[in-house]
């Protein structure tokens, strides 16, 4: 028994345990641009629904459904014939009111050169002078009668009143149309085009406040199907009074449609960028833990000790989270490891770096952190 004894206080004693090792790296100063997220929907610049001006019979379709069309360009031909006649009977009638205004004129020159001569009373030379203004009047309502039926004779060539693609038509050839009734077909504008959303009151009020407000406000669009925003456009509209029931303001942007591919009535999510680019430190979104109702990090110092640091986060922009207080460009920030840093402890400290980089390239590599202007 005693020889066992002296032979265990012989014995090395165990080594000491490491630290736990930790990357830590200075966070990322970048300047940035915040934004508000929004949906929406779009709608076209300028929409015209097609109605025939006169009555009668479709004599021919000009244009294929859905295709684009000009300003000016002849989608429809509504018989003309009625509207030749119309027009040719009004003209012969101003042709015989111009005859009677010209007799009338004679009449009353004869009836002037009789009463200077006292060969008739002035009460008849008044009479033709009457008479004169009355065949005048004629031929005015004569000539406003050829220029209505020339009108109507031109509306039965129903053409775009704007650019745009055409829906499809209504009616074919042969169908009886009823003046300012009958739908034929719409025209909505393709380039540019509206993008319509709602903001909530505390949003408008901040806005304001900030003195950023939201008209010419950079914006940037993704489609249902996209992944990246890609469409960009400014706010040109903002309604002058809030929604009582939703307590939300109408806005509007304006968007670069060139090909044609967003069509009246989808939707969007939008990104408005209501404030002035600033100043920001931005750190991996697994850096920050949150320690009961407050978010932390964890630093290093020069000897190894664990500190712990309470930081206001704000969005998650391509992977990296702004770090809006708590935080300064020198502090050496656990990046990895974090569950194995505890304020106090020491750590083996490995050096890292906080790279930007776009969504979908590993961390590994560096690459430009694609932010918004």
């Amino acid at each position: 028994m005693t020889i066992a004894m002296v032979s265990a206080c012989n014995d090395p004693p165990p080594p000491a345990q490491a630290p736990p090792a930790v990357v830590v790296a200075a966070p990322l100063a970048q300047r940035v641009s915040d934004w508000d997220d929004y949906s929406g929907r779009f709608e076209a610049e300028e929409s015209v629904e097609i109605r025939p001006r006169v009555g009668g019979a479709i004599q021919s379709v000009n244009f294929r459904d859905g295709e684009k069309v000009k300003k000016g360009q002849l989608l429809f031909t509504i018989d003309p014939r009625p509207y030749v006649a119309a027009l040719a009977r009004a003209k012969a009638q101003a042709a015989g009111a111009r005859a009677a205004l010209a007799n009338a004129d004679a009449e009353l020159k004869r009836a002037q050169t009789l009463v200077e001569k006292q060969l008739i009373s002035a009460a008849q030379a008044e009479l033709r002078a009457a008479e004169q203004l009355q065949a005048a009047a004629t031929l005015a309502a004569a000539e406003a009668d050829v220029a209505t039926n020339e009108l109507n004779l031109s509306f039965t060539q129903v053409t775009a009143p704007i650019s745009g693609r055409a829906s499809f038509r209504r009616l074919a050839a042969g169908n009886l149309v009823t003046a300012d009734t009958t739908l034929l077909t719409t025209i909505v504008s393709e380039n540019p085009i509206r993008f319509l959303f709602d903001a909530p009151e505390s949003a408008l009020l901040r806005y304001r406040r900030e003195g950023a407000g939201t008209r010419n406000s950079a914006v940037e669009i993704r489609l249902q199907d996209e992944t990246d925003y890609r469409w960009k456009g400014r706010v040109d509209f903002l309604d002058n009074t809030l929604d009582r029931s939703s307590g939300t303001i109408r806005g509007r942007a304006v968007i670069d449609n060139p090909d044609g591919i967003i069509s009246p009535g989808m939707f969007g999510q939008m990104r408005l960028f209501a404030s002035a680019p600033f100043e920001a430190l931005l750190l991996p979104d697994e850096a920050i833990v949150t320690d009961q109702t407050r978010q932390v990090v964890y630093t290093v110092d020069a000897a190894g000790n664990v500190a712990q640091k309470v930081v206001t986060p704000g969005r998650l922009i391509d992977g990296l989270r702004v770090i809006r207080a708590g935080l300064s460009p020198m502090d050496r920030v656990v990046i990895s490891g974090v569950q194995r840093a505890k304020a106090g402890r020491k750590v083996t400290v490995t050096e890292g770096k906080v790279t930007a980089f776009p969504s979908g390239v590993s961390r590994g590599e560096t690459s430009t952190l694609s932010l918004p202007r």
